[in-house]
């Protein structure tokens, strides 16, 4: 019974050393794994080795755990005032933690965090068990911040610059050293195991005037809007959205300038690869103005597929100084395929060619003596423009003005918008002019005249004007003649110049016509011949009377009238 006693006393010490041992080796303030041995509405028991069991509040678990799982807590005291260890989860959590932030900042490794909230200069960012952490605006992305409210809510990766005691936390993050270090990293791994023809995803970052660029790690690759399509691509944002995943091929790598572009039609056939069979010099296509410039336009028969219709081949009859007086961008068209080049995938259009040339027929729509009313278009100091039809002009010169009136400046007589009566009175095809006549709508008062006063015909009139030259007459028909002062007298001794200064405008005048020449619109007067034509005709008279004389009379002779004239 006493060896009994004994085995009994030994076992008892050797089990309380056991039990006694574990709980001298844990120190306080370390971090130990505990058992769960029960959870009941407000707490959590653990088994920490200790004389007793240590409990936490239920709120510090995200859910409650089950019988045996196992959790780390910081062992604040081993035993408290109920004899019971002082234990949290919380505080472990919070120095390990604190632990993580150390070892990344000495090793400079990233960390997770989330912006939570805009601050004086920067942001706040949460890096989890109530650590958190100062952002600096200018460290936040790559690209200038516009709108920093984007950015709350933002998880992703930091690098530590910044790091203080453990009870006066002041930590500063980096967000922008993280993706330059990363975007540093992925671009030279792309650069060492792509190839120009590969097939690679990235997200659509930003656009620009000329393309969109696209995200394939932290480096940017250039989607350029002549590679988004085989057709004609006015908006990238039409093609792409901002933020999409998309699929590109590498279409060249620049490795010494660390440039990449990519292309989206690359996925698609080439049109040109089929241009030729199906399409043929004269055929006529159907095509959208895409582009203008001052030499003509641009216009796409099908994706891919643009030509140009040069400016002189937009009209028949238009003298066009730029497409936009005849089109508009959208504009859908039908044309005319007048060339191609498939080396140089070019294409020429033509527009008047589909529609018939009006200077083909226009003899037939315009023949020499149509009499037209039509207003004037324009004036030249030749004289002016007068429009037939849209794109057909014919010229009114200021000698078709007026038989009678000279002018010297059409802008004397025209003004654009006049309505005038005309008559066509010559058609150029070839030279693509129609002349017109203003005066030919009536008889030319010139040859009226010739026709009534021929040569030697004596003629009156009143005087217009005196000039130092002579005297000019008008005479029927509002017709001008002139009679050169040595003219004016039918006396060859007389002075000239005393002549002339007996005459005044509105004087009346009879004259013999000297020359009359309709073409060259010229009238000679002379009153030294009209003196000589009364002369003759009175001498004619007295030889007339002379021949009714009596066959026994004597004759009657020039002198003798000449005697008689005296």
């Amino acid at each position: 019974m006493a060896e009994k006693d004994v085995m009994s006393a030994d076992t008892q010490t050797e089990l309380q050393e056991a039990y006694l041992k574990p709980l001298e080796e844990l120190e306080e303030g370390a971090i130990v794994e505990g058992t769960v041995v029960q959870v009941d509405s407000e707490y959590v028991y653990l088994d920490v080795f200790c004389k007793s069991e240590g409990k936490i509040s239920l709120s510090e678990f995200s859910e409650a755990p089950a019988l045996d799982d196992k959790v780390s807590v910081l062992l604040i005291k081993k035993e408290g005032r109920n004899g019971e260890p002082v234990i949290s989860k919380k505080k472990a959590e919070q120095k390990q933690v604190w632990k993580d932030l150390k070892d990344a900042f000495t090793e400079k490794t990233p960390v997770d965090g989330e912006i939570v909230k805009e601050i004086k200069g920067g942001f706040e960012v949460d890096l989890g068990v109530d650590a958190r952490a100062f952002l600096p605006i200018s460290k936040t992305d790559i690209i200038k911040v516009e709108n920093p409210s984007e950015y709350i809510g933002l998880k992703g990766k930091f690098l530590l610059e910044r790091l203080y005691g453990e009870r006066k936390v002041n930590i500063v993050v980096s967000r922008r050293s993280y993706l330059e270090q990363a975007s540093l990293e992925n671009r030279t791994k792309f650069f060492e195991t792509t190839q120009e023809g590969d097939e690679v995803t990235g997200s659509v970052k930003s656009f620009t005037s000329f393309g969109a660029f696209i995200d394939l790690g932290g480096f940017d690759g250039l989607l350029h809007i002549n590679d988004m399509s085989w057709g004609h691509v006015t908006r990238p944002r039409d093609f792409v959205k901002k933020g999409q995943e998309i699929k590109l091929k590498v279409i060249k790598l620049d490795r010494e300038g660390q440039k990449i572009n990519l292309s989206l039609k690359d996925f698609a056939e080439d049109p040109w690869e089929t241009f030729n069979e199906r399409y043929q010099v004269d055929d006529r296509v159907k095509g959208t103005v895409t582009k203008m410039t001052d030499f003509g336009a641009f216009i796409e028969i099908e994706p891919g597929i643009e030509g140009l219709a040069h400016i002189s081949e937009l009209s028949w009859v238009k003298k066009i100084k730029h497409p936009k007086e005849v089109l508009s961008i959208g504009d859908e068209v039908e044309t005319m395929i007048l060339g191609y080049d498939m080396d140089e995938r070019r294409v020429s259009l033509g527009l008047k060619q589909v529609l018939p040339n009006p200077w083909d027929d226009i003899e037939a729509s315009y023949p020499v003596g149509t009499k037209l009313t039509r207003k004037v278009k324009n004036v030249t100091n030749a004289g002016a423009f007068i429009e037939l039809e849209e794109g057909i002009d014919g010229f009114l010169h200021v000698d078709d003005y007026s038989w009678t009136q000279k002018v010297q400046s059409a802008h004397s007589v025209f003004k654009p918008g006049d309505e005038l009566e005309v008559t066509v009175i010559r058609v150029d095809t070839e030279a693509r002019r129609i002349r017109l006549g203003l005066k030919q709508l009536g008889d030319d008062p010139w040859e009226q005249l010739k026709a009534k006063y021929p040569k030697g015909s004596i003629i009156e009139g009143e005087v217009s004007n005196v000039a130092e030259f002579g005297v000019f007459v008008k005479v029927p028909g509002d017709i001008e003649g002139l009679i050169f002062k040595n003219q004016l007298s039918p006396d060859r001794e007389a002075d000239p110049d005393e002549m002339l200064s007996q005459f005044k405008v509105g004087d009346k005048v009879r004259a013999a016509v000297s020359e009359i020449n309709p073409a060259r619109q010229k009238l000679g007067l002379s009153i030294r011949e009209l003196k000589y034509r009364e002369e003759r005709q009175e001498i004619e008279r007295y030889m007339d009377s002379g021949s009714d004389a009596d066959s026994g009379a004597e004759t009657f002779t020039l002198a003798d009238a000449l005697k008689k004239e005296d």
